[in-house]
């Protein structure tokens, strides 16, 4: 099984340009089937996580041509609205193609999702807004089977602030009959590329950004041309790498106001960020001191910076303190960085953290996406080697993660 192996390395130094968005590209993905025009999506990234999406969409009949990072979308031949679970337990994202098949089709049945083993992520949200959607539902034998002579409009409140809840939702609305509300709505920066998405199709998505999102029905969407955003997790990741190696390193292709709640908590550790025009620097230039965050949905701290955060904590002198409020089984990167040598103690949904001075390379594994680049981390900073295992999990998230990082001057390598 291929790995990675993490040497410690000196200051990272140069420039990384970051790729399009995971969590935006997905549901977009997805998105594209509420027309059977061709739509073209710029700036997707190499992921496995994409890849999946893809075979998906091409299982319902869509013709996908992909061109370096460019995507065309053909949704003209769609025959099917059945997702097997060979598809779908690969990824959690899957289970967007929900929405926007139900809403065209009238009809779908999917397969319970898989993904990361964080903690539940429930859909019964997603459910609760197709059934207010006036969609049937049923539940048996793994799958989950929709069916709605015709969505109509209604006013939905979520019980919590779930992203996939509220693009599923969406989508599903764009073609429905009327207004559709949607209350204490996901605010992410993804949502807003979602809807600029549909909106550039002739949809009418208003209020993304805000916790109140309002989706006017329309009977037939078109072709559209779009951008992906920056992936603002990927940029939070080289930051704080390089914070723990006490690099200078310049971030291309970045969205700023994306970044406000890393840049906050790493400025506060004593880390200095620059903004530039075409970018931002991320630098150390003085000792560096504990800090306490909580994860929050956006715009409070990523909850998908929570491990990334705990590696650089791992590190810093005196007692940190990370309370993670959204996933309850996010912690199990900790048992993996203590073999680093990590001072690690668990209460409840916090994690107390005692800096050490001295990190020591060992073999260790990636328990889910967000873990195994905290040990990427890690292993930049600690003595000897670090074999991680189990990348499949980075590779889903991030794209040619070792190439980028050894052109800042990590010692990092590949193997099968």
């Amino acid at each position: 099984m291929p790995s990675l192996l993490v040497s410690k390395s000196g200051p990272l130094k140069g420039e990384v340009v970051i790729s399009g968005a995971k969590n935006s590209v997905l549901p977009i993905l997805a998105a594209s089937l509420l027309t059977d025009d061709t739509s073209r999506l710029d700036d997707i990234p190499d992921l496995e996580d994409v890849e999946v999406m893809c075979e998906l969409l091409e299982h319902f009949g869509s013709k996908i041509t992909r061109e370096g990072s460019h995507i065309t979308i053909d949704n003209n031949s769609i025959a099917n609205t059945s997702a097997p679970y060979e598809l779908v337990r690969k990824m959690r994202a899957s289970f967007l193609v929900m929405g926007p098949i139900l809403s065209r089709f009238g009809s779908v049945k999917i397969s319970l999702p898989g993904g990361c083993a964080i903690g539940t992520r429930p859909i019964d949200l997603h459910l609760k807004g197709f059934a207010s959607l006036g969609a049937d539902i049923t539940l048996g034998h793994g799958y989950i089977e929709a069916r709605a002579d015709r969505l109509r409009g209604n006013r939905i409140y979520l019980d919590f602030p779930s992203v996939g809840a509220t693009e599923n939702i969406i989508m599903a609305a764009a073609l429905a009959d009327g207004l559709t509300i949607i209350e204490n709505a996901a605010e992410e920066p993804e949502i807003i590329d979602l809807a600029n998405f549909i909106n550039s199709m002739g949809g009418s998505v208003r209020g993304a950004g805000t916790d109140t999102i309002k989706i006017e029905g329309v009977k037939c969407l078109s072709g559209a041309s779009h951008t992906i955003i920056p992936d603002r997790i990927e940029a939070g990741t080289f930051m704080v790498a390089a914070a723990i190696t006490g690099g200078d390193i310049i971030l291309k292709n970045v969205i700023a106001d994306h970044l406000r709640p890393v840049e906050a908590k790493l400025k506060e550790a004593g880390i200095s960020i620059y903004e530039l025009d075409d970018g931002m620097r991320v630098t150390v230039e003085r000792p560096l001191r504990p800090i306490d965050l909580k994860t929050l949905p956006y715009p409070g701290f990523p909850t998908d910076m929570q491990a990334q955060m705990m590696a650089l904590m791992c590190v810093l002198p005196g007692t940190s303190i990370i309370t993670e409020t959204v996933f309850e089984n996010r912690f199990m990167h900790v048992s993996e960085l203590k073999r680093l040598g990590a001072r690690i103690k668990i209460e409840g949904r916090s994690a107390i953290i005692e800096g050490v001075k001295r990190l020591t390379g060992t073999d260790v594994r990636a328990t889910d996406l967000r873990a195994g680049a905290a040990l990427l981390i890690a292993g930049l900073y600690a003595d000897g080697t670090t074999r991680v295992r189990d990348i499949y999990h980075i590779d889903r998230g991030y794209e040619r993660i070792e190439e980028k990082l050894k052109a800042l001057g990590a010692n990092i390598e590949r193997t099968q």
